[in-house]
């Protein structure tokens, strides 16, 4: 009798692999401002600038198996109402989702691919600011579950409102 412990023959018994691939990943759109230079170049030197960032992620089904993730960022720093700069990116990946049970789908694409889109992302930021004249802006680490929550905790409510009552 043979044991496997988990071997190759216990994997191909288990069944297929999750499996998440990026296909390709690129600059869907960027956009920086620096609307005030030179003098706002001037100005953040002087104190420290508010910074207001929003994060957003879409997905759009491309196949059965790709979809398409769009991690969108906006910012803007400003000093006294002022705007010293503002950033607008929209960074974009394929990623091939296969042997994912269909309930897990739907976070794997709102949680796991733009986690792995960030880094990349944020390089980008940081760059565009720099390049403005600025320090780089370093964004912190996001939550992309924290994110999820909040979202599907918004979603809810809202799905409950929308439905009619129930009649027996």
């Amino acid at each position: 009798m043979a044991t496997t412990n988990g071997g190759p023959e216990a994997d191909a018994a288990a069944g297929p692999q999750p499996q998440l691939n990026v296909l390709a990943q690129y600059v869907k759109d960027l956009s920086f401002e620096n609307p005030n230079a030179p003098g706002s170049l001037q100005q953040q030197q002087q104190q420290q600038p508010a910074i207001n960032i929003q994060i957003n992620v879409n997905a759009t089904p491309l196949s059965e198996t790709d979809v398409e993730v769009v991690l969108k960022l906006e910012g803007q720093a400003d000093i006294s109402g002022q705007v010293l700069f503002a950033f607008d990116l929209a960074y974009a990946g394929v990623f091939r989702i296969q042997n994912v049970p269909q309930e897990s789908v739907h976070p794997v694409v709102m949680i796991e691919c733009p986690r792995l889109l960030f880094p990349f992302a944020r390089e980008i930021v940081a760059t565009s600011v720099r390049n403005g004249g600025f320090p780089p802006l370093m964004l912190d680490p996001v939550d992309f579950v924290g994110l999820y929550r909040q979202k599907m905790g918004e979603i809810q409510p809202q799905a409950g409102q929308a439905s009619p009552p129930a009649q027996s």
